[in-house]
């Protein structure tokens, strides 16, 4: 398939920077998935992030921040334990959603009262965000529903005509979008599964509560019910019963462990030959691409154990599957 590359690509923080700070959007590495990023204090900017990725207003978006006290000035990190939360994991794939300040524009958060909030484990970028000092709003950097960009390559595949510059990171280390942590009814509660698996969160924290909202009236960014998708129809299930289904069509398989399946045209992509979860965490966006993309004519696939970052990538294959 021929891909138009129009974006510049480079290392280049200082531009990245003017350009950010002018009111561009700028493409930003960090270790889960490469974010569409502009100065959250500019509204015109942040209008832009919603038209380049066709991205409905009411999904809010995840502002990022440099350290723990570079965000006084923009939320209240009041509560004592989203403090120990925030002290333990970041810089890391954990977002909190705290209560905003006034200058934070009602544009970032969708009209709700809090704001998600993070601080991204990537040297470029807070290099970055340290020089700009000014948040910058990120959702991931691709046209809104589909499969999120874990290389540059990919944010410039999608979103190059409208993006000024794409600061390389190299390929994201995690793979997941982070999870996303917050209080309701004096609870501390997950409302997106990520990159941060929940034992972890709850061995800082004790019991938390799962409220995944699955519906059109998100309550943080990446709850949609139909996310991630690739264009091509996916199903979940038993694969060997999927490929009985489907013998009709060219078929591409992603798979966990075992990947003995019988029939032509199967194009494989094994999550992790040793079952391992967070390797399948960094290969799912990846090779659903790299399926999409295929001559396939759907994309087979099977949950993964559901504990740890299991969780976060059946979430993310159910979103898929719409």
């Amino acid at each position: 398939m021929y891909i138009c590359i129009v974006a510049e690509t480079g290392k280049n923080i200082d531009l990245a920077a003017d350009l950010l700070l002018k009111g561009n959007l700028v493409a930003i590495p960090t270790e889960t998935v490469y974010g569409l990023a502009a100065n959250a204090l500019n509204e015109k900017a942040v209008l832009s992030i919603f038209e380049a990725k066709q991205r409905p207003f009411f999904d809010p978006l995840i502002i990022h921040m440099p350290s723990i006290e570079s965000i006084d000035k923009y939320a209240y990190l009041s509560d004592h334990r989203l403090q120990k939360l925030a002290k333990a994991f970041w810089p890391g794939p954990l977002t909190l959603l705290l209560p905003k300040k006034e200058n934070i524009p009602n544009l970032v958060t969708s009209g709700l009262p809090s704001v998600a909030v993070r601080i991204p484990n990537h040297n470029l970028t807070l290099e970055l965000l340290k020089k700009i000092n000014v948040p910058l709003a990120a959702p991931s950097a691709n046209p809104f529903g589909y499969v999120s960009p874990t290389q540059p390559a990919h944010a410039n595949s999608q979103l190059g005509d409208k993006i000024a510059y794409i600061l390389d990171g190299g390929a994201c280390e995690v793979g997941l979008e982070s999870t996303i942590v917050g209080v309701e009814d004096d609870k501390v509660c997950i409302f997106r599964l990520g990159g941060l698996a929940l034992e972890e969160i709850e061995k800082v924290v004790g019991k938390t509560e799962l409220r995944i909202n699955n519906s059109s009236n998100p309550t943080a960014p990446g709850q949609l019910k139909s996310h991630y998708a690739p264009k091509k129809t996916l199903f979940i299930g038993d694969i060997k019963e999927l490929i009985k289904q489907n013998m009709s069509n060219k078929i591409a398989i992603l798979c966990f462990g075992e990947e003995n399946f019988e029939g032509k045209d199967l194009i494989v992509f094994n999550l992790s030959k040793s079952k391992n979860l967070q390797e399948a965490a960094i290969n799912l966006f990846k090779f659903l691409r790299l399926a999409d993309e295929s001559a396939a004519d759907v994309v087979l696939c099977e949950k993964v154990p559901d504990t740890g970052l299991g969780r976060a990538i059946n979430d993310r294959l159910r979103r898929a599957a719409g």
